[in-house]
């Protein structure tokens, strides 16, 4: 006979684990009409059983010890929610060799461990469930392993860092520096007292770690993703892009080229009229494209109790029906590298360029610069150069360019960056899109 009451237990009581239990209890009813199952929270193991959550709990429902949890015969699904490595891996590793499924919202965990886990899951014949640990409320996850299942991604760009891009919106519409802007995201309680996660474009390179394996049939792969943070970009940076005709966004990029896969993390100028440009504030954003279904885009809240929420109890649903009829592990995890596809070191990408050079107010500067950037077949789009130095001192010169190669682009700064007439470090960024 199928099972028809299928029990949770949830480990972390913080605002993910809040909002899951919320949805889970004032959802219930809406969830046993739509799918036919008793889901009942069983357990909730947290440190700290005194706090008001604004949750009401049935009488021992809250407890902490969360080997009780993982022990509880009850208990059919395990859900991770207190985040970090170390003890949450511990934790889900013995679920699984209890034969429970696991569901997740831990990405750093899933980037960096997960090849393990995943490992682990398949030789028990259980499921881990990760819907959550990628842009929140956004269904990406179901999309990259069911809705697009036949097709052959060819790019994935994500907007997946709701912090990052909250600072950037600020710094592009009210002209603030990165500092200011940063102050006001933790005043908001957008980014946290130590953003180093957030702003370096670690917390999304885990994201991206996850998307490209589901994307691309890889190994969860972090160590490869190339990463690199918004800090370095200024007000006049965001101001001469939109010049351009771009917007500045910190952006995930995978992409399948040569018969090799480029994952990297960085800012991104990206044209004014594409979609993903206009995502702003703390909302995140996930392109995709596909051979056969072309260009698709899914938006939404990225974070936050309630839309993070609803992602681990979609994952506990699916669960909870695959356990009902008998189909567990109908949809596999992660591919653990079926596809043989390797990675693109990122001085072999090619892309166009935006230069900011910090160059002396003197006859002969561009062509100089032009005369270098040449040497390393790197064309010049456009050009603009900011008004006369008072002083003799320093202007910026910016530089926009056709494709070039990446390490044709480090070498070139390089040298330039040794001329007497340059006075600080080149700034670059990377452009996506309309080739100018």
């Amino acid at each position: 006979m199928a099972k028809k009451s299928i029990g949770v237990g949830i480990i972390g009581f913080g605002t993910v684990g809040t909002g899951t239990a919320k949805t889970l209890i004032e959802n219930a009813a809406v969830i046993k009409q739509r799918t036919g199952l008793d889901i009942t929270l069983k357990k909730i193991a947290d440190l700290d059983t005194t706090r008001d959550r604004g949750v009401k709990l049935p009488a021992g429902v809250l407890i902490n010890d969360a080997k009780a949890l993982i022990n509880d015969p009850e208990i059919d699904i395990v859900v991770e929610l207190m985040g970090g490595i170390h003890p949450a891996k511990e934790f889900m590793l013995q679920a699984i060799k209890n034969g429970k499924h696991v569901v997740t919202a831990n990405k750093a965990l899933l980037a960096t461990e997960g090849n393990e886990l995943f490992a682990e899951a398949r030789s028990k014949s259980v499921e881990i469930g990760f819907e959550a640990a990628v842009a929140g409320g956004i269904p990406i996850i179901k999309v990259l392993r069911e809705g697009l299942i036949a097709n052959n991604i060819l790019a994935v760009y994500g907007i997946i860092n709701g912090t990052s891009n909250y600072i950037l919106t600020k710094m592009t519409y009210e002209k603030v520096e990165f500092a200011d802007a940063l102050k006001e995201a933790q005043a908001l309680g957008y980014a946290e007292a130590d953003p180093t996660f957030d702003v370096e474009g670690i917390d999304t390179a885990h994201k991206l770690t996850i998307l490209s394996s589901l994307a691309y049939g890889i190994e969860l792969s972090y160590n490869s993703v190339y990463k690199e943070g918004i800090t370095r970009l200024t007000a006049q940076d965001i101001e001469l892009a939109s010049e351009l005709g771009y917007k500045v966004k910190l952006l995930a990029i995978a992409k399948a080229s040569d018969g090799k896969i480029e994952m990297r993390v960085h800012p991104t100028m990206v044209p004014h009229e594409y979609l993903i440009s206009k995502v702003d504030g703390v909302f995140n954003a996930v392109f995709v494209e596909g051979d056969a279904v072309g260009s698709t885009l899914y938006y939404g809240r990225g974070a936050g109790d309630m839309p993070t929420g609803s992602a681990v109890v979609a994952d506990i649903v699916d669960i909870a029906r695959n356990i009902a009829s008998g189909s567990e592990c109908r949809v596999p995890g992660i591919a653990a590298g079926s596809s043989g596809m390797k990675i693109k070191s990122i001085e072999d990408i090619e892309s166009m360029y935006y230069f900011r050079f910090s160059a002396l107010d003197e006859p002969g500067v561009l062509s100089k610069i032009s005369g270098i950037l040449g040497s390393r077949n790197i064309s010049i789009a456009s050009v603009i150069q900011r008004g006369r130095s008072k002083d003799g001192g320093s202007v910026p010169l910016v530089v926009l360019t056709h494709r070039a190669r990446e390490k044709d682009v480090i070498s070139a700064v390089k040298e330039i960056d040794g001329l007497p007439i340059v006075v600080d470090k080149t700034l670059f960024i990377r452009v996506e899109g309309r080739e100018s």
